[in-house]
């Protein structure tokens, strides 16, 4: 029997998970309101008016984030194949004229009366917890065949893809399948089935990004952003331009130029850039390393749970996490092409911060109730070797 203190302390949050969590949320609030402030005075006669917005779904989220480490897992195993269900119901809405909301071309929201909800945030959590249910229900032998292992998740991811595609958010479906494609690796799917599965997606992929004049735009600025600088290359050139100026220590905090409608959806798509403008290569790489402390933390929780479901669903989550993390940096130094990705816990955005810290919350709930959640293991969480276990070292900490 473990002790009091032992039970004690296992009721309590990852600390260092918790410390990540509130330092990158923190230095968000910081970041958000300089990069807002010029714009918000500009608009609404405000310079608070962004950041105090971006606190209220800070509180909003912390306290959906504590719901949720305090519900079992197996209670979102249970409510797993309706929310999916409810997602899929939402990203068929928004598409429809009168009912999703249109922002700059895309019709990605619901309105809902006080607030707006891009629908896609949620979705990526609703998909994770059902794939992970789906992964223990079909067990090692199933999952080794194409017809009751992958098919099925290709069908569900390339759905999601397409009704992502048609708002239109290609980052959103990049992601969706990304994690269906990693999940069910580590969930026991055949690697020869994914890489068959990746090598027929390529001409879809293709398609999407050429088929399309104005990812096709983004694809040619993203290699040469100085042959249109004020047009197709404007984005990724005043981003680099903030790097620049920023170099090893930064401008000072506040004191960033290209926030200053040079540079595009500075407080959103765009925080990084002037993060390294402000706080330079030490910022960026403060920031880096919390997020790697973030994900860090995320695998060692997997590594922990003790069941196949806790497992698998913290594995997903901590992905798409780190995943969008590198993605939204990545876009901003021009290493990706540019697209609108916000910086999870940072950047301005009720939906994305909201279900972030919901997110958060499982993973701590996970961690609570680790071993308790119950499923048998497709590929290994009985510490067996299979490749759902995390390398040694990755929870040494744990």
């Amino acid at each position: 029997m473990p002790s009091a203190e032992a039970r004690w302390r296992r009721e309590l949050p990852d600390p260092l998970l918790l410390a990540a969590m509130v330092a990158l949320l923190g230095l968000g609030l910081v970041m958000v309101y300089s990069s807002s402030a010029a714009l918000a005075a500009e608009e609404v006669g405000s310079s608070f008016h962004v950041v105090a917005r971006q606190a209220v779904y800070v509180l909003l989220g912390l306290g959906v984030g504590a719901g949720c480490a305090l519900a079992p897992p197996a209670l979102w195993r249970r409510l797993a194949p309706f929310a999916l269900l409810a997602g899929l119901v939402a990203l068929v809405l928004v598409l429809i004229p009168g009912i999703g909301v249109r922002v700059g071309g895309a019709a990605r929201w619901l309105d809902l009366g006080p607030v707006q909800v891009q629908v896609s945030e949620p979705f990526k959590i609703a998909f994770i917890l059902y794939l992970g249910g789906y992964l223990v229900r079909k067990g090692e032998a199933r999952l080794g065949t194409f017809a009751h292992g992958l098919l099925p998740i290709l069908v569900i991811s390339g759905l999601s893809a397409a009704l992502l595609l048609l708002e239109p958010d290609f980052g959103g479906a990049a992601m969706v399948v990304g994690t269906g494609l990693v999940m069910g690796f580590l969930g026991g799917i055949r690697l020869r089935h994914l890489l068959a599965a990746a090598l027929a997606a390529l001409p879809l992929a293709a398609w999407a990004v050429f088929g399309s004049a104005y990812r096709y735009q983004r694809v040619v600025a993203f290699l040469d952003p100085w042959a249109d600088p004020q047009d197709s290359g404007f984005q990724l050139r005043q981003s680099l331009i903030a790097f620049g100026r920023g170099e090893y220590s930064g401008v000072g905090l506040g004191d960033s130029i290209q926030k200053l409608f040079y540079l595009p959806e500075p407080h959103t798509d765009f925080l990084f850039a002037v993060i390294g403008e402000e706080l330079g290569l030490i910022g960026t790489l403060t920031v880096l390393a919390l997020y790697g402390l973030l994900v860090q933390r995320g695998f060692a929780i997997a590594e922990r749970a003790g069941d196949a479901y806790g497992r698998l669903v913290a594995q997903g989550i901590t992905f798409i996490l780190g995943f969008q993390a590198l993605a939204h940096m990545g876009v901003n130094l021009g290493l990706l092409p540019t697209k609108g990705l916000t910086l999870p816990l940072m950047s301005y955005g009720g939906s994305s911060l909201v279900t972030t810290l919901a997110a958060l919350g499982i993973l701590a709930s996970i961690d609570r109730h680790r071993g308790r959640v119950g499923g048998a293991d497709p590929a290994g969480a009985r510490g067996d070797g299979g490749r759902g276990a995390i390398p040694a070292g990755a929870g040494a900490a744990a």
